[in-house]
């Protein structure tokens, strides 16, 4: 693949050196939650910042935050496949693996098996709430999981979402003297 800063990645080589904060922040701006079955354009990069401030507001650590707002990064580079799909593609899950694991690598994130599930229960209490929001009152789980923080689910423009995203990531970069390796 050509990447929007002008790398070539064949994805099952990919490697840390290759994953870009720009590309990560401008792939994720343009790319559309829920395969585009919502209600207006909402981007992956926008629920990843939501992500990043569900993580803060319930108190999770400047890491779990980090990675909550990089949990989607992969997509940069594998493109948004909703959850239903991704079950059904072979030999999707050992790309994605290797894709996420190479962001993760390239951010310095090698994170606990407890905050792996604060990242993953945020991810979920926002696909929920999306779902609410941007699907007309589409439950995805019978109990609702609960936020602590306010979520923007507003229609945005996608340099906004993009500039906001990469400033999100430098101010969690210092937080947790972590950066791009």
């Amino acid at each position: 693949m050509s990447t929007w800063t002008g790398r070539l990645i064949f994805l099952p080589e990919m490697t840390p050196q290759d994953v870009s904060r720009e590309d990560i922040a401008h792939a994720l701006s343009l790319m559309c939650r829920g395969g585009g079955h919502v209600k207006y354009f909402y981007s992956v990069a926008q629920h990843s910042i939501n992500c990043a401030l569900e993580a803060a507001a319930r108190g999770y650590s400047s890491r779990v935050q980090f990675a909550a707002l990089l949990h989607d990064g992969g997509e940069a580079y594998l493109s948004d496949l909703i959850r239903p799909v991704k079950v059904l593609v072979k030999d999707y899950a050992p790309l994605e693996a290797h894709v996420d694991a190479c962001v993760r690598a390239a951010f310095g994130l090698a994170l606990t098996e407890e905050e792996t599930g604060q990242v993953r229960s945020v991810d979920d209490a926002m696909l929920h709430h999306e779902f609410l929001a941007l699907r007309d009152d589409v439950a995805i789980y019978k109990v609702a999981p609960q936020c602590a923080g306010k979520q923007d689910f507003s229609q945005r423009d996608p340099a906004e979402v993009e500039a906001e995203f990469l400033k999100r990531l430098t101010v969690l970069e210092v937080q947790t003297g972590t950066a791009l390796q």
